[in-house]
């Protein structure tokens, strides 16, 4: 049965009616045998011309007509070295990218069989033998000489989702090597083989077309698979690259043909598995100059409009940026552009402060990578963004914005700076301020000593090595005394013995006021600074004993501490200030506390004293608020771990912690617990003074004072009052007002809910949990029930799209705790 040159698709068909009608074996392998000519690799193969008319043409349909006999019966009429020197050559010696499709098509087309085994047996061989190389080799050929661009479509779609396919049809009975953690990093083993041998190819003259595998290669990164094949295929290139410029041109050339809509996902892939700067500049090369959509997932999607990426990803994009003299340009731009949105009164509103700090921490590395000249020329655009930067995240009533502004400031200023002093601010020192100041730093400890600014004034390059050279010596400074001042210094005091002061006592100079209208007169006349330092320590001590006197003077104590101000220095004269004035509160509350509410409305007050006000009322209330079983009045301990404090640096986050734990304590649980101590039992005095501290406080937050307008500028003091009033109504659980206070705080919230701020509408947030805590829910569910489902449909949307991550813990928690009220209420319905 010798073929015919002109019959070669004659004998196609004839051996695929022979293989499916025929049941005899020397019959069958001779027409295996026959067909297997037009393969090649054997002694009588057929001629040239023949063969590629039999690859081209109708190799894949007779690779079909095999796996459509696939039988039990039907292939044991091999043997098993028949099978595969026979069968199985076809699909591991033929053309790869013919045989993938029919072995993947005749997967998918297939049920449960027999054949469905053996087809999956060969593509796991066919996988294994370094069928996907050989693939993708074919088919840059192709691509080379202008192959079919629809069969390069389906064969890539086949090729990257492999494992879907195979999961979905084989689904609990999978293969391991069609798992995604272990074909992708295959297949990115493929992809090195192909690039080595179009390597080899380049060297050898001959043009080769790497298109295709940048598609898989894209394609695979858009289904979210970067981890996988950028794990194996990342670390290959960086070595592969690092002396041999054509792997260096062809990992460029990989990049730079990745499909516009897939390039974001590789850029991503790439430079988050990038070990450095360096090593990101020798994978991507100027893909930013050549390609639009890179140049701007690079400048503009990965800085201005995500977030997520590690510091490390930053220093990786923007060193990047900064290595070469063609992207250097595009360093000042990206550089422009964050200090824009950095200075935008906008962008500090309404953006997370997470979103804040990234663009912070991409300032600062900037800053860091730009040389003398480029700073010289944008001085002056630089200066003026950082003065309008730093206003707006010095109005900002949140201190983390404050400080992230003031750290920026600080970090342009001394780098545009170049006479005079630079600015410095005094705050927090913790672990993020610590990473944000290395960051000013990194960039310029990296470059070569050439590089730094200073390298070529020799005056400051010797100071270091002269102080090398005398590191051996523990007093370097010494040395460089004359020796005619070292024998002075021979003749000093050191033989003389010191005296014994380590229990010296400080002599009081004053001794304290003992009655309070003497302390009355000290405060406001006396000059005597010692005495009125004096007077301000056992001020809060005099008023708690004497309370029949205070009661006396209570209005002009009040005015006189709201008024008073430091004369002289006294450690924690604020809190002394605040504490004697919470203890006149305490003794005397209801003429203290009209005057007080009145006084926070009224003009020629400054923000500071109206916040001291309000912190004084809500340290007022927690004390009267809780039991005394003495009968006495007790300081309020800012110590105590049980009691709400009110600091005036932020008056909220105590409250916050005081709302989780009456959430905990409302929380079943089915552990037995220790059983605790009593707490002490006593009366409410607050339930009865609640209204005087609430009504006068919220009914005049509306009106606009010509040095005071809570709904314009002064939007700190709206949120502290905000977090105040939810104090108020915390500690006026289940009295009498509750309800009136709960309304009209609901009223409140309302009126506000939009507010742009951010502190504010935390405020607001604790102001609903303190309505949902301090009113029983039935009383809640039946008087309020309109604004208490409009409270429910506003609070699920700011848990949604709030772009402050407190504001949206603090609405899940309110949503959680509206939940559990009807849960009870429910159940405390009588069926």
């Amino acid at each position: 049965m010798d073929p015919e040159p002109f019959e070669v698709g004659h004998v196609v068909r004839e051996a695929i009616n022979i293989l499916s009608s025929s049941r005899n074996r020397v019959e069958i392998s001779e027409v295996l045998g026959t067909i297997k000519c037009y393969l090649g690799g054997t002694e009588n193969q057929a001629p040239l011309k023949e063969r590629e008319e039999f690859t081209r043409v109708h190799f894949s349909a007779f690779l079909r007509g095999l796996v459509s006999n696939l039988s039990p019966d039907w292939i044991e009429l091999l043997t098993s070295d028949q099978q595969k020197e026979l069968w199985d050559s076809f699909f591991l010696e033929g053309p790869a990218d013919q045989v993938f499709l029919v072995l993947l098509d005749s997967i998918i087309s297939t049920g449960p069989s027999f054949r469905l085994m053996k087809v999956i047996s060969i593509l796991e061989q066919f996988l294994q033998m370094g069928g996907m190389s050989a693939l993708m080799w074919e088919v840059c050929h192709q691509q080379a000489q202008a192959g079919l661009p629809t069969f390069q479509e389906t064969l890539l779609n086949k090729v990257v989702c492999l494992p879907d396919h195979l999961c979905n049809k084989l689904q609990g009975n999978n293969l391991p090597i069609f798992f995604p953690q272990n074909y992708f990093p295959l297949l990115a083993t493929e992809i090195i083989q192909v690039l080595q041998r179009i390597s080899d190819s380049l060297r050898g003259g001959l043009d080769c077309s790497i298109s295709f595998v940048s598609q898989v290669l894209g394609k695979v990164c858009m289904h979210g698979r970067q981890e996988e094949i950028l794990n194996v295929l990342v670390p290959r290139l960086m070595d592969l690259t690092k002396v041999d410029c054509i792997w260096q041109r062809m990992c460029w050339r990989l990049v730079e043909c990745v499909p516009d809509r897939w390039i974001e996902a590789v850029i991503c892939g790439f430079i988050q598995k990038a070990p450095g700067a360096d090593v990101l500049s020798r994978l991507l090369g100027n893909l930013v100059v050549k390609n639009k959509k890179a140049q701007f997932v690079v400048t503009q999607k990965l800085l201005l409009l995500q977030y997520s990426y590690v510091t490390a990803v930053l220093q990786n994009l923007l060193g990047y940026l900064a290595l070469d003299s063609l992207r250097r340009s595009l360093l000042i731009k990206v550089l422009k552009e964050l200090l824009e949105t950095w200075g935008s009164s906008s962008a500090v509103k309404h953006s997370p402060v997470e979103q804040q700090l990234y663009v912070s921490k991409a300032i600062l590395i900037c800053l860091s990578h730009l040389k003398e000249p480029e700073i010289e020329s944008n001085r002056q655009e630089l200066l003026t963004s950082m003065m309008g930067g730093m206003k707006c995240h010095l109005d900002s009533n949140l201190p983390r914005v404050r400080r992230l502004g003031m750290i920026v400031a600080e970090s342009i200023s001394s780098r545009i700076t170049t006479d005079g002093p630079c600015l410095k601010f005094q705050y927090e020192d913790d672990d993020e301020t610590r990473e944000l100041k290395s960051l000013q730093q990194t960039a310029r400890l990296q470059l070569p000593v050439t590089d730094l600014p200073n390298a070529g004034n020799d005056s400051s390059s010797a100071t270091p090595k002269a102080v090398s050279k005398q590191s051996g010596n523990p007093h370097p400074a010494a040395l460089a005394v004359p020796e005619e001042e070292s024998d002075l210094e021979l003749d000093s005091d050191d033989d003389l013995i010191p005296y014994d002061m380590s229990e010296d006592k400080e002599l009081k100079k004053m001794k304290a006021p003992v009655y309070i209208r003497d302390c009355i007169e000290v405060l406001t006349g006396s000059e005597d600074m010692d005495k009125w330092e004096a007077t301000m320590k056992v001020l809060e001590s005099l008023i708690r004993r004497n309370s029949a006197t205070t009661r006396e003077v209570s209005m002009e104590l009040a005015k006189i501490l709201l008024h008073l101000e430091e004369k002289t220095y006294i450690e924690g004269f604020m809190e002394l200030r605040k504490r004697a004035l919470v203890a006149v509160t305490i003794t005397d509350p209801v003429p203290v506390v009209q005057y007080l509410t009145a006084q926070f409305y009224s003009l020629n007050y400054s923000l500071c004293q109206r916040m001291d006000i309000l912190d004084v009322l809500a340290l007022a209330a927690q004390e009267l608020s809780q039991p005394q079983a003495s009968g006495k009045n007790k300081p309020c301990s800012t110590q105590s771990p049980c009691t709400l404090t009110v600091p005036c640096s932020d008056s909220s986050q105590n409250w916050r912690r005081v709302v989780d734990e009456r959430i905990k304590s409302k929380t079943r649980r089915l552990a037995k617990s220790q059983s605790l101590v009593e707490p002490a039992c006593g009366p409410n005095k607050f339930s009865s003074l609640a209204g005087h501290f609430f009504f006068p406080l919220i009914q005049n937050f509306d009106r606009p004072l010509v040095t005071f307008d809570l709904l314009g500028d002064d939007h700190l003091v709206l949120g502290r009052l905000a977090h105040t009033l939810a104090i108020l109504m915390y500690f006026a659980i289940h009295t009498v007002a509750a309800a009136a206070m709960g309304k009209s705080l609901l009223e409140f919230v309302w009126a506000l809910r939009f507010h742009t701020d951010s502190y504010v509408r935390q405020g607001l947030l604790s102001a609903v949990s303190s309505i949902l805590l301090s009113i029983h829910s039935e009383q809640l569910l039946e008087d309020m029930t309109d604004e208490f489902l409009e409270t429910q449909s506003w609070l699920a949307d700011v848990a949604e799209k709030d772009p402050d991550g407190d504001c949206r813990r603090l609405a899940w928690q309110n949503l959680l705790l509206m939940e559990n009220l009807l849960k009870k209420t429910l159940r405390s319905v009588p069926s």
